[in-house]
This record gives C-alpha cells, sequence and structure tokens, in this order.
C-alpha cells in the first residue's frame, strides 16, 4: 500500500511534502532550464518540438480552428505528462502521475480550459447556449463534462500506478536483466499515455470553440462588410 500512497517526506509549515510533490518540483525545474537551454544555444530544437505538438494537436483538431492559440496549455501537459510518466524510473523518485491527485488536478486544468476557451470564442451567452441545445439535454451534457474529466485522471492514474507496480515486483523477483524489457515496454506506455491525454484534451477544446457553419459564415460577412467600410 505504500508503494501507492504518496509518501510525506518533510513538512513545511504544517503543509506535508510528498515524494510526488518533490518529483513534480524536479520536473518543473528540468523542464525550465532544458527550456532556457534549447531557447539560448538551440532554437532549432524547439522548432521541431513545437511541430511535433502542432502535428498531433492538428491532426485532431478541424482544419477552421487555429491550433496555435491552444499549443500554450496542450504542449506544456505533452512534456510535462512525457516527462511524468517515466520519471520514476530515475533513482529515488516517482511519477508524479502515479498519485491521483496530480492526475484529477491535470484533469480540471483541462476541464476549465475547455470552457474557458469556449466562452472566449463564443462568448457567454453564445457558449451556453450551444452547450444547452436543446434544453432537455443539459443534465446530460453536465454529466457527460463531469464523467469525462474523472475519466481522464482515472485512465492515466490507473494505467502509470499500474506499469509502475508491475516493473517494480518483477524486479524484486527477478533482480537482474530480464525485467529491461518490461522497463522499455513500461517507458513506451508512459509515452503512449501522454499521447492519448493531450489527443483528448485537444478534442474537449476542439469540441468547445467549434462554431456552425451557418455562425462561421456570419462571422466572415461581419468581417468583410468592415473591411469594405473602412
Amino acid at each position: 500500500m505504500d508503494a501507492v500512497t504518496p509518501q510525506v517526506v518533510f513538512i513545511v509549515f504544517g503543509i506535508p511534502i510528498t515524494n510526488t510533490i518533490i518529483s513534480t518540483w524536479f520536473i518543473m525545474g528540468i523542464v525550465i532550464i532544458f527550456a532556457w537551454f534549447i531557447r539560448k544555444y538551440r532554437p532549432g530544437i524547439s522548432e521541431i518540438i513545437i511541430e511535433s505538438i502542432n502535428g498531433i494537436v492538428s491532426s485532431v483538431m478541424p482544419d477552421d480552428i487555429k491550433v496555435i492559440k491552444y499549443l500554450p496549455i496542450l504542449g506544456s501537459l505533452a512534456i510535462f505528462l512525457m516527462i511524468s510518466n517515466i520519471f520514476s524510473f530515475i533513482p529515488f523518485m516517482v511519477s508524479p502521475t502515479a498519485n491521483i491527485n496530480t492526475t484529477i488536478a491535470l484533469a480540471l486544468v483541462v476541464f476549465f480550459a475547455v470552457h474557458i476557451y469556449g466562452i472566449r470564442e463564443k462568448g457567454l451567452v453564445g457558449y451556453l447556449k450551444d452547450f444547452s441545445k436543446p434544453i432537455f439535454i443539459l443534465p446530460l451534457e453536465i454529466v457527460s463534462q463531469v464523467s469525462r474529466t474523472l475519466s481522464l485522471s482515472i485512465r492515466l492514474f490507473g494505467n502509470i500506478i499500474s506499469t509502475d507496480l508491475i516493473v517494480a515486483i518483477i524486479f524484486s523477483l527477478i533482480p537482474f536483466f530480464l525485467p529491461l524489457p518490461l522497463v522499455a515496454l513500461s517507458m513506451l506506455t508512459g509515452v503512449l499515455q501522454a499521447y492519448i491525454f493531450t489527443v483528448l484534451a485537444s478534442l474537449y477544446i476542439a469540441s468547445a470553440v467549434e462554431v456552425e457553419e451557418f455562425e462561421q459564415e456570419r462571422r466572415r460577412l461581419k468581417q468583410q462588410a468592415k473591411n469594405n467600410h473602412i
């Protein structure tokens, strides 16, 4: 059970600091240092990373959506998750995503981002109208929003904690070269889960910001009239 629950390492002002929090701090430091390094010395690497994430997001979002507006949050999620999911293979470290609190927090980030982007794109009234159209499906829509948030967090947590536990058990039974393929498989699973989480977040945001065809035409004509007036 100790392997599943986060372990308190020390306490600061009455606040317990767990091993998953420490791992999160390390990952934040790694990402910041790496970003500073490639920006200063290897800017070409940053372009490759951005283009890769942009390609993943663009492949699931409609063509009429400007993906670049959502890359900061989706790219940050992808990079953080990819590192977090395989972080337990560093000695004395654990994967932050092996803690249900971390995965719930990440799912809530996606939840609020979806609605914030939707309101920003359609306006509060327009977004609420789309959200509750027709009105009798509003309760189902609310249940859907809550359930997919829970699904995001539980799916990620379950996959990461299960693979970490399996590798740990195999290592305890056969602590030599045989478990190494399992380690590689576990790392591949971690990267795959980061990909799935990012793709699902992209789909949720796309569903919130996508406007109907007649609304797109109305905006186009309005902008055209404005340009002609200028």
